[in-house]
């Protein structure tokens, strides 16, 4: 791609770099922001920045926040006692888009993946067995994603929470295998929680 400035080149090869954006949707990002006003690009700008600069991570359940508790954390109407167990925030919002979930929730920021060098010393997993020992859990549900990695961890998991007394229970299958929980549509997604299933159940004999 030929460039007539060395700024716009800059520009768009910074803007390649956002995971599921070429060179061509980079350009095209580019241009329209260089025909925005400056005080639009500026505002723009100034968003990334202040969420780079202040953005916390909830020390509870690890979830993005405003605060070092997020709200779903400190909502007194929310069940301390059931907690989903998802990726990352992308999944939370996909659950709570769903309407159907009124529990907390722990974020392990990623899943197990030895081909990509992530082990569970990686994952925030240690929080989760504390929360479990610590809080009123009477049950953890597992909403991972329908792959091989999403099996792995859950596994992990099962091993590391299989000896509390809690129920231990993992979404319905109505999310194809290799699927991710994000892109679920909203009614698969709710119903998948309505209906889940003890974990021990999806263990082949």
């Amino acid at each position: 791609m030929n460039f007539s400035s060395k700024l716009l080149e800059n520009a768009v090869e910074e803007f390649s770099k956002l995971p599921g954006v070429g060179k061509k949707t980079a350009l095209r990002l580019v241009l329209h922001l260089l025909k925005s006003t400056s005080a639009e690009v500026h505002q723009f700008s100034n968003s990334l920045t202040t969420l780079k600069d202040n953005i916390k991570y909830c020390e509870k359940c690890h979830n993005i926040s405003d605060e070092v508790i997020c709200e779903i954390c400190s909502a007194p109407k929310r069940d301390n006692s059931i907690i989903c167990v998802v990726e990352d925030t992308r999944d939370v919002m996909a659950i709570e888009n769903t309407h159907q979930f009124q529990g907390l929730y722990h974020v392990l920021n990623g899943l197990i993946s030895p081909m990509d060098g992530v082990g569970p010393g990686d994952l925030t997993i240690e929080s989760l067995v504390k929360r479990v020992q610590h809080e009123d859990v009477q049950e953890v549900i597992f909403a991972l994603s329908a792959n091989m990695e999403g099996d792995t961890t859950i596994f992990y998991l099962h091993k590391k929470l299989k000896d509390f007394n809690i129920k231990i229970s993992t979404i319905a299958r109505g999310i194809a295998f290799g699927g991710e929980i994000e892109y679920a549509d909203e009614i698969t997604l709710g119903r998948s929680i309505a209906t889940r299933v003890p974990y021990e159940n999806t263990l082949i004999r």
